[in-house]
């Protein structure tokens, strides 16, 4: 009974500590039993092994050990015989294995080659599939080409319809049975006239003929300067489309009697009886001017002349011109102040001393006689004029510090007519007032017999060339060449009612509006009164006009190959050229030009042409400023040369390579490229080129006076490359208007500048929506010092731009014609003279005309300009000369034209996530 207590006990004793050990300690445990069984049972097995047999044990030996059973093999001999044939065995292992190295070396190299092979020849079935991607786009455009000269309509044109004799006719004609009712439609020989007869103009010779008075030396020679060169003058009078006759201004002051006016028109060779497409011109030189053909039967002529009596005026018919005051020709911008400041010294100025019933003490004023008149007949007259002396007076005391008034002068011009207010002080004095005035007041003739006097034109005259915006109080007054000009757009027109009210009105104006009409009139005064050469273009101007004729083209340059007739390059072939980007960037198609003179007889065109630099005196082939159709027009017959991505459904990426789309008819660019003594660069460049989309040719411009050496190669790219020889090395001639350029758009690039094609491609289009700026990649801008009060050229990085530098851009050609023949010949001189700042000139030219910034397009690191000014950062003087350069061309045009951006482009789907299936327009842009 004890036992089994205690052995219950130890049953208790044991369980309880067995529950309080961790699992643990008890998984180590009986680890640790498992391992020491396992030992004690290899034990025991080992020494139970067969007799005879050696222990498991001992049995692992070295091998040997083996060769212990035939102690004959380690005598010495033929111990020795083993060791050489072990020898041989080793050297045949090792050529063996050396010949397999070769081998393996052999097919390795094998291996890379035909490893090469495999690469180029997926890269040439990658050309070539790119090549059969753009042979058919090719295609399909050729069909479209195809399907469009079909479609294609010629024009039917006949001479116009006779209205009175035609030209072959020299029978007199019965003049009108009164003049004052001459217009075109009536008094004018259309048939003289065809739209294409170029316009010819025959000049009388006085000399040859029975004069009335001499010609005033000044008009005589510088009238005849103007017609000889003009384009129009023919000196056959058979063929002539106008006749033109310069009668005045008189060499001395007299009076021609009526009679003998009209005798002396009469005798005129081609006056025909009636003086149909006689033209009259009585040009003013000075005070002494007035209106010769006063009473005089002027028949079917037209009058030219800058006074006019309103019973002589026949609106449309005649034509108001401004006086002659200026030089002959020649550029005249030395002579006009700068547009700013805006607001200046005096905010009105009026100077002057009227002439007639309200005069005070006109008697005792040298010059002026006291006029006699029945008060009766001018009191509504003479209540309006002290009208205006009164509002003027009140204006003065409000404002005494910005408003200069006079209404007495101590020394008064001469040539005022009864009813009109005499200029006082000489032309200095009126100079020194003007150019301190923001507004000048100019007050209509009350005499309103006269539509146009000699005193007006004068004030007018002077207003707009000092810069002074003239305030005209009168609507009667007629305007020189008032049918064309947009005058309101210059001058504040108010009938004389608002003379209480004007100086409120002139308040309200901003100085943006201020700034803009100053501009206005500037421009005005450049181009149509400036000299003689221009007054006289101008009227030739307003006749082309009326008749829907266009004016004579404005001139290509020659393009002048480098190489004789007889000479032909060599050719460089064979090179590869890595295309950067192995996207489809468009068809590469068959070189064809823009087309030229669309528009030239657009009539509403002609009209706006007077308002655009230099465009009224020429025609030019095409027009920065291309007019848009709507969108579903192109859908529904004007669809001819159009390329609608997706045929009008759009797309991405795959889409817009295949077209060029946008709102304008398909078209191509001309490369200008400038080089000088660099032949291995220029070559370089010109094989970069190759396979590029949308190129029609390339220029070469050849600065180097020595023709390039007879052994250069030059490399087939695909389209005309054209070496062009310069008469000078000048850095103008990179705006050449060449004969042989024959696109609207030319890209204007360095030949140590490198753009990818991608690159060149994505500004190309840009440029087609921007046509009218200067689209490319390297900015500039320019920063006003306030110290030197100065603007400096800067090559800074900055978040703002205002010029593309013209070593890698795109712009209108014509922009070429403008800055080779209408551009101010000082600024081209100056560009010879530093040989430097030409593409600081085109920028200043295309934003003085636009009054728009560039447009600067994203360029990768891979645009690499070495020889772009930007790289001269070392050369201070470069800097200098720009500087110099940018303040010079601010005094030629005037104010500084130059304009700020703060944005560049980029594609449309640039940085945008695409599903797989979609491609971007490109892949890099």
């Amino acid at each position: 009974m004890m036992d089994c207590r205690r052995r219950l006990a130890g049953k208790q004793g044991f369980f309880p500590w067995l529950q309080q050990v961790k699992l643990s300690r008890l998984v180590i445990i009986i680890f640790v039993v498992f391992i020491c069984i396992f030992l004690i049972v290899h034990h025991f097995l080992s020494d139970l092994s067969p007799v005879g047999e050696s222990p498991a044990g001992h049995r692992s030996r070295l091998k040997l050990d083996h060769y212990g059973e035939d102690e004959r093999l380690f005598t010495a001999p033929n111990l020795s015989d083993e060791i050489r044939k072990l020898s041989k065995i080793k050297a045949s292992v090792n050529n063996e294995l050396r010949e397999m190295e070769s081998k393996r070396q052999t097919l390795q190299t094998q291996i890379s080659r035909y490893q090469m092979e495999l690469e180029h020849l997926h890269n040439v079935k990658d050309t070539l599939e790119r090549e059969i991607k753009l042979t058919k786009l090719n295609l399909d455009q050729l069909k479209i080409q195809k399907e469009e000269l079909d479609e294609k309509y010629v024009p039917i044109l006949r001479a116009p319809q006779k209205i009175l004799l035609g030209q072959e006719s020299g029978v007199d004609v019965s003049p009108p049975n009164t003049s004052s009712n001459c217009r075109m439609f009536s008094c004018f020989d259309y048939s003289r006239c065809s739209l294409l007869s170029g316009f010819p103009v025959y000049v009388y010779d006085l000399k040859q003929l029975r004069t009335l008075s001499s010609v005033e030396d000044f008009i005589n020679s510088s009238v005849s300067l103007a017609f000889k060169k003009s384009p129009y003058l023919t000196s056959d009078p058979s063929k002539a489309c106008i006749f033109i006759v310069v009668i005045g201004q008189f060499q001395e002051l007299q009076v021609v009697s009526t009679k003998d006016m009209e005798s002396f028109l009469h005798s005129l060779p081609y006056w025909h009886g009636d003086g149909r497409n006689h033209i009259l011109i009585n040009m003013m030189r000075n005070y002494k001017s007035t209106d010769i053909f006063a009473n005089v039967k002027t028949d079917r002529a037209i009058v030219v002349q800058s006074t006019f009596l309103d019973t002589i005026f026949r609106p449309k018919f005649d034509i108001v011109i401004p006086p002659a005051l200026g030089n002959a020709d020649g550029d005249v911008w030395q002579d006009l102040p700068l547009v700013s400041p805006i607001r200046r010294k005096y905010f009105l100025s009026f100077l002057g001393q009227y002439k007639g019933i309200i005069a005070q003490n006109s008697a005792k004023i040298e010059g002026v006689e006291k006029v006699s008149q029945d008060l009766s007949e001018n009191n509504m007259l003479s209540s309006i004029e002290s009208a205006i002396v009164s509002s003027l007076k009140d204006i003065k005391i409000a404002d005494s510090n910005e408003i200069l008034t006079q209404f007495s002068c101590n020394s008064v011009a001469p040539g005022a007519i009864n009813g009109e207010w005499s200029m006082c002080s000489t032309e200095m004095q009126r100079k020194e007032t003007l150019t301190q005035s923001t507004f000048s007041l100019i007050i209509a003739p009350s005499n309103i017999s006269y539509v146009s006097s000699t005193i007006f034109q004068l004030r007018l005259y002077e207003s707009l060339k000092y810069g002074a915006i003239p305030v005209i109080l009168g609507e009667h007054v007629q305007l020189p060449y008032s049918e064309v000009l947009e005058w309101k757009e210059a001058v504040i027109i108010l009938p004389k009612a608002r003379s209480a009210e004007f100086y409120f009105l002139l308040r309200t104006y901003t100085d943006n509006n201020i700034a803009a009409m100053r501009l206005k009139g500037r421009f005005l005064f450049e181009n149509y009164f400036s000299s003689t050469v221009k007054i006289v273009n101008s009227l030739l101007a307003i006749l082309r006009t009326r008749l829907s004729i266009p004016a004579a083209p404005i001139h290509d340059v020659p393009s002048v190959s480098v190489f004789n007739d007889s000479f032909v390059p060599l050719a460089l072939e064979g090179f590869e050229v890595n295309p950067e980007t192995d996207e489809t960037l468009g068809p590469v198609e068959s070189p064809f030009p823009s087309m030229i003179f669309k528009e030239n007889f657009t009539q509403f065109l002609s009209y706006q042409s007077w308002n655009k630099m230099g465009q009224v005196f020429n025609m030019f082939p095409y027009d920065a400023e291309e007019k848009i159709l709507p969108s579903e027009a192109k859908f529904f017959g004007s669809g001819f040369g159009f390329r609608p991505i997706g045929k009008g459904w759009g797309g991405a990426g795959k889409e817009f390579s295949e077209a060029l789309g946008g709102n304008l008819v398909r078209e191509q660019f001309t490369i200008v490229m400038l080089t000088y003594k660099r032949e291995q660069v220029l070559i370089n460049a010109l094989q970069r080129l190759k396979g590029l989309p949308f190129l029609n040719q390339v220029i070469v411009v050849w600065n180097n006076p020595t023709p390039p050496s007879a052994l250069i190669r030059w490399p087939e790219i695909g389209v005309p490359v054209k070496v062009l020889k310069m008469e000078k090395n000048s850095l103008n001639n990179r705006f050449l208007p060449f004969s042989s350029i024959e696109t609207e758009a030319i890209l204007s690039i360095d030949d140590d500048a490198h753009l990818r094609h991608d690159e060149i491609v994505f500004a190309f289009r840009v440029w087609r929506e921007e046509r009218d700026r200067i689209v490319g990649f390297p900015g500039r801008y320019h920063a006003w010092d306030a110290q030197s009060k100065a603007w400096y050229y800067n090559a800074n990085y900055s978040c703002e731009l205002s010029m593309v530098l013209t070593g890698a851009a795109f712009f209108h050609k014509n922009y070429a014609y403008l800055y080779t023949h209408i551009m101010p010949q000082a600024i081209r001189d100056k560009v010879d003279e530093y040989i430097n700042c030409e593409d600081i000139a085109m920028n200043f030219l295309v934003s003085h005309i636009t009054r728009k910034p560039p447009m600067k397009v994203t360029s990768r690191w891979t645009f690499r300009c070495p020889g772009c000014p930007e790289t001269l950062s070392s050369d201070i003087e470069h800097f200098t000369e720009r500087h110099k350069c940018i303040n010079f061309f601010v005094q030629v045009y005037g104010y500084m034209p130059l304009l700020y951006t703060q944005y560049r482009v980029d594609s449309v789907l640039f940085k945008t996530r695409l599903p797989v299936e979609k491609q971007k327009c490109f892949k890099f842009i």
